[in-house]
This record gives structure tokens, sequence and C-alpha cells, in this order.
């Protein structure tokens, strides 16, 4: 069993930056791909970005890449996201997730652990 944590969350203006933060505990976190994903109200869930066990390969959605940036540290058991030029439109529950690897996991069906998510709210 793994228990996953996201803090990092908040209102921010449209241009500014904001750092999640998703703390893992329970069984071994470095065998696990991690993920972010988000849910913007009346929407699904969408992939964001996920990231392998080592860190050495990622996988950004379109919408993320070139403004977002996922990373890890497996000695402190925590995933991040750091969101530059935020908009409006990324405003939705962020949450983290763990899964077998960076495309399984991006689909959503290789999901095996979840995180409770964090507000990030991007006023115009």
């Amino acid at each position: 069993q793994v228990q996953l944590v996201e803090s990092g969350g908040g209102l921010v203006q449209a241009g500014g930056s904001l750092r999640l933060s998703c703390a893992a505990s329970g069984r071994t976190f470095s065998g696990y791909a991690m993920g972010w994903f988000r849910q913007a109200p009346g929407k699904d869930y969408e992939f964001v970005a996920t990231i392998d066990w080592s860190g050495g390969r990622t996988n950004y959605a379109d919408s993320a890449k070139g403004r977002f940036t996922i990373s890890r540290d497996n000695a402190k058991n925590t995933v991040y996201l750091q969101m530059n030029s935020l908009k409006p439109e990324d405003t939705a529950v962020y949450s983290c997730a763990a899964g077998p690897d960076i495309f399984t996991l991006a689909t959503m069906s290789g999901v095996h652990y979840w995180g409770q998510g964090t507000q990030v709210t991007v006023s115009s």
C-alpha cells in the first residue's frame, strides 16, 4: 500500500507559478512511476505529466509542455510539479498517482494509487 498526500496548491494570478508536492509513504516509492492529473469543475480527469522510477524519463500532456516540469526525489519519497506561466484554464484539483510506467500511468487505467488532491485556482 502507498499513501499519497499532495500539497502546494492555492490561488495565484495568471502568469504566476506554483510548485505542487506529493509525499509518499508505505511501500517502496522508488519502484513506481508517478504522475500528476487534474480535474476541472464539470470535466473529466486529465493527464498532466508522468515520470519514471529513476526520474530519467518524463511524459507531458500538450497543455503542460513548456510550462510545467515534473520531478522526483526518491530520497524524500516526493514528486513535484513546477507550474509556470499559469493560465485560468489550469484551474483544477491536481492529484498525484502511482503506477507501473509513464505511458500506462498516463492513460489512468494503470493507476495503482491516488492522492486526495490539492486545489489550484488561477485568477485572470
